[in-house]
């Protein structure tokens, strides 16, 4: 398959970023934004691309994107609702976090607390979290996932159970308009489903790019958390079932 200079620099820098921007691309290129926007409609028409709004994503396919491509998607997005998150959680409370790159945002905007005991099977945010003598860090047994640090597994499983906490924080890679939480590795899924059982309030954390992609395993429904924090939802499906299931929604773009 033959691409021109621009349409292989555009997929490689979706590649390294997760996705890419038409105003981004159109400044980079020096050219108008409707150039920029047929690139993206050929590329896409040829899969190497899927179509978003104001832009495309690097396809995730069965695959779960390598950690530091998704760390940077929606990164100034994620500081926002990791610290909307953090002002819900107050000092002296214990909480779970679970895996995931807003989830380490939550664990950052949290530094300033005292008194927490943080669980959790992420090991970045335990080695994060560990320097800061007001925070206990417990983290979970299990293996470890060398791609982003997640501890994974049946050990994590039973070590989470063991604990029954005041605050959840969780993430997911994808979320269906039907409200299903999904996610690639049944393992971390595991792990996940058993936090939302053992926690009396789950946050959900996740940014609006989550409802454009998909994953084959399921978490559980967005009507089993307590309050969901993303930047923006658009989805009214998404807005129903939270009003429905008396899901507190809170959109960090609008305050």
């Amino acid at each position: 398959m033959y691409l021109s200079p621009r349409h292989s620099e555009i997929i490689q820098m979706a590649k390294d970023n997760g996705r890419v921007l038409v105003d981004d691309l159109a400044t980079h290129f020096n050219v108008t934004p409707q150039t920029i926007r047929k690139d993206l409609n050929d590329l896409c028409d040829q899969r190497l691309l899927s179509r978003v709004h104001g832009g495309a994503l690097f396809p995730s396919g069965i695959e779960n994107m390598e950690y530091e491509a998704r760390r940077k998607i929606a990164a100034d997005e994620k500081e926002a609702i990791g610290r909307a998150a953090a002002r819900l959680i107050p000092d002296n409370a214990s909480l779970f976090i679970n895996i995931g790159t807003t989830t380490e945002s939550v664990s950052k905007a949290l530094l300033d607390h005292s008194g927490l005991m943080v669980i959790t099977n992420n090991i970045n945010v335990a080695n994060r979290m560990r320097i800061y003598p007001s925070i206990e860090v417990v983290i979970a047994g299990g293996v470890v996932r060398g791609s982003d640090g997640g501890v994974v597994g049946e050990a994590a499983v039973d070590f989470i159970r063991q604990f029954k906490v005041d605050y959840a924080v969780i993430g997911a890679s994808a979320i269906d308009h039907d409200g299903a939480l999904l996610d690639f590795d049944f393992r971390e899924v595991k792990v996940a489903q058993a936090i939302i059982a053992n926690a009396r309030h789950v946050i959900l954390v996740s940014d609006q790019t989550k409802f454009e992609r998909t994953a084959p395993v399921r978490i559980g429904h967005l009507s089993q958390v307590n309050t969901f924090i993303t930047d923006r939802c658009d989805i009214p499906s998404v807005r129903k079932i939270c009003q429905e299931a008396e899901v507190q929604l809170i959109e960090t773009s609008l305050s």
